[in-house]
């Protein structure tokens, strides 16, 4: 559970006496809490020289290692979101994780014994597979460019000003802290990215969504045989490379082929690709994707064509391969399905659908260098969600494919229900680029696409993969499309919580307003609601409690869960609790169960009970709680934390 305090307090001064001890159970509920944000953080603080593998590893390694042994004291510095400030926890492991990378840092000493975080991490350890973030735009590659030219004190003081948006006073007394010596001079040196800031949230540095590829592969098969076969490749690289043209043999960016299997040959065979005819939706009892025409105004080049398939089969080094959790990356079993090869801005994109998986092909509209490749597993998808595929994303804005039954397409704010959809322009099922929803700093809006076809309208939402997700409101089992005018009202105040159900592989999310509970104090009514993403992979689900007070803008994340049934079709049941503060002062401990709860019980450091599915008992400010309920029919529930 999270407190909630609509009266913020001032937090004391750093080392104060009044500072909070910090023991193992709350840093490590920080460091759970925002693991991805402290790995970020020590990436970019790490120096860039030990490469960009070492660096994943070494950041998570330096975040994991950052808990007390028992208790220590903290300074309260305010980190500027709702979440952490005043959290001493976090000010503790954030501390720990810039004082570890900047020592990782520090070059060795002759006479000295190595700090531990001076030396390669024994955990987490990754054997024959290299890891980095996703790649990011030239402002991106500019930026880290410039960050690796800077002392590690300088880094650490842009990271926690950009990032962390602290003050400078704070930042001073972190880096004191931290045993940095000249802390003007960091502070000056950093001035000079102060302009690119808002970019530290790109994902170029987030060391949390990561690509895989293979190190010395070929070595660790074979022994002596490795020389002989890489002697043949240098040769058969050597060959295609003297080839007139772009120095590209016709398999572009894929990898060189060692074994010829007619199966695997036939399914790099362009001409065998399936090509569905245009209407054959019309007539079909399926609706799904495959059933979709091949379009684009490169279905008929079978260099494009081959390479893709020839990527997909076996991407080379220098291919950037990304799949959604779940989504076997190997290559096709047989003729795939060609949906769209085309040019998408400035690169030729190919689409295929092999009945389990899209993929997404693209390289540079002038070369075959910079391929990447894109999986997202799709089987048992429906006519909703199989409405539209991602073409291509830049500068923040999105292009879609849509299904050949979608009539009309539209971009609407869903923090803005009353704020009208905007129609988009539909070429052969391609959407003009429409902007997306904003993943970084404050949420100020929340772009999703609007489809409309002869079942009626529906909304999806880019959650930075290949197929949208759906967004449905009502209760479990019985969901509808939130296109409709209550829908998006049910949606407005927590359309910022989907930032967190990012890259999990999710096909739709469901917002459900499951109580509504009067509030002490005659303070009105507020609002819980439960939002849950259903994965394509059918794990994995992410279930969010929220709360809403009167007149609040957003909700608040009382509660959270991962692979659990509550609020799900097969158990629509859900309890949750948070600590609030009422207008006059006094702090509740408030919960509310879904209906169908005939008890609930408050467990730790608040005590007690009350009859129904709503529970409101005094507590103290900072009171750990537990909450137990009882269904109609004798079950027991536990509360999501």
């Amino acid at each position: 559970m999270q407190s909630q305090d609509v009266a913020p307090r001032p937090a004391p001064a750093a080392g104060s006496a009044s500072d909070p001890v910090v023991d193992v159970e709350q840093a490590e509920a920080a460091l759970v809490e925002h693991y991805p944000r402290l790995v970020r953080l020590a990436y970019l603080v790490l120096p860039p020289g030990l490469g960009r593998s070492r660096r994943v590893l070494t950041a998570h390694a330096l975040v994991q290692r950052a808990l007390p042994r028992g208790k220590a004291s903290a300074s309260v510095i305010p980190a500027q979101s709702a979440g952490r400030e005043g959290d001493p926890g976090y000010a503790f492991v954030r501390l720990q994780v810039v004082r570890a990378a900047l020592e990782a840092g520090r070059p060795l000493k002759r006479l000295a014994w190595p700090k531990r975080a001076q030396l390669p991490p024994l955990l987490p350890q990754v054997w024959g597979l290299k890891l980095f973030p996703r790649s990011g735009g030239a402002d991106e590659l500019a930026l880290d460019q410039r960050l690796s030219a800077l002392t590690g004190p300088a880094r650490a003081a842009c990271v926690l000003r950009g990032l962390e948006k602290l003050p400078d006073g704070d930042v001073r007394k972190v880096l004191t802290a931290a045993g940095v010596a000249d802390v003007d001079a960091a502070l000056k040196e950093a001035d000079s990215e102060s302009a690119q800031y808002a970019l530290l949230d790109s994902p170029e540095f987030d060391a949390c969504s990561l690509q895989v590829r293979p190190t010395d592969l070929m070595r660790r098969r074979q022994h002596t045989k490795a020389a002989l076969a890489a002697a043949a490749a240098v040769a058969v690289c050597g060959a295609l490379l003297g080839m007139p043209g772009d120095g590209w043999g016709p398999d572009g960016a894929a990898a060189p082929a060692y074994a010829q299997n007619p199966a695997a040959q036939a399914a790099l065979d362009p001409a065998l690709l399936v090509k569905v005819p245009a209407a054959a939706w019309e007539s079909s009892a399926r609706t799904d994707f495959s059933v979709w025409p091949a379009r684009g105004d490169l279905t008929g080049d079978s260099a494009l064509l081959r390479r893709a398939l020839a990527v997909w089969a076996r991407p080379g080094g220098t291919v950037q391969v990304s799949a959604t959790p779940g989504t076997p990356s190997g290559g096709p079993s047989g003729p795939p399905q060609l949906l769209y090869a085309g040019t998408v801005d400035n690169a030729r994109v190919v689409i295929l659908y092999d009945g389990l998986r899209i993929v997404r092909y693209a390289e540079p509209r002038d070369s075959t260098k910079g391929a990447a490749l894109d999986f997202a597993r799709v089987d048992g998808a429906d006519q909703a969600q199989a409405s539209a595929v991602v073409l291509g994303r830049a500068d923040g804005n999105i292009r879609y494919l849509t299904a050949p039954w979608v009539t009309k397409a539209a971009e609407r704010d869903l923090l803005k229900p009353g704020s009208g959809a905007m129609a988009l322009p539909l070429t052969d099922g391609t959407t003009a680029p429409m902007a997306g929803p904003v993943q970084s700093g404050a949420c100020t809006s929340w772009n999703v696409l609007q489809l409309t076809d002869a079942s009626g309208t529906r909304l999806l939402t880019d959650l930075g993969e290949l197929v949208p997700a759906r967004l449905t409101t009502g209760r479990p089992g019985s969901v509808k499309d939130a296109a409709g005018a209550q829908g998006l009202r049910a949606w407005a105040p927590y359309a910022c919580s989907l930032g967190a159900m990012r890259s999990s592989g999710v096909r739709s999310v469901n917002a459900w307003a499951y109580a509504t509970q009067p509030l002490p104090d005659a303070s009105g009514r507020a609002d819980w609601v439960c939002t849950r993403a259903e994965t394509w992979q059918g794990g994995g689900e992410r279930v969010l409690a929220q709360f809403r007070t009167p007149g609040g803008t957003y909700g608040a994340v009382a509660a959270k869960g991962e692979n659990v049934p509550a609020c799900g079709a097969k158990d629509p049941q859900v309890l949750a609790g948070v600590l609030w503060k009422s207008g006059g002062g006094s702090w509740y401990l408030l919960a509310a169960g879904s209906r169908g709860t005939a008890s609930i019980t408050a467990t730790g450091g608040v005590k007690g009970s009350a009859q129904g599915n709503l529970l409101a008992v005094k507590a103290e400010q900072g009171a750990q709680a537990g909450l137990k309920g009882t269904l109609v029919d004798g079950r027991a529930v536990n509360g999501l934390r």
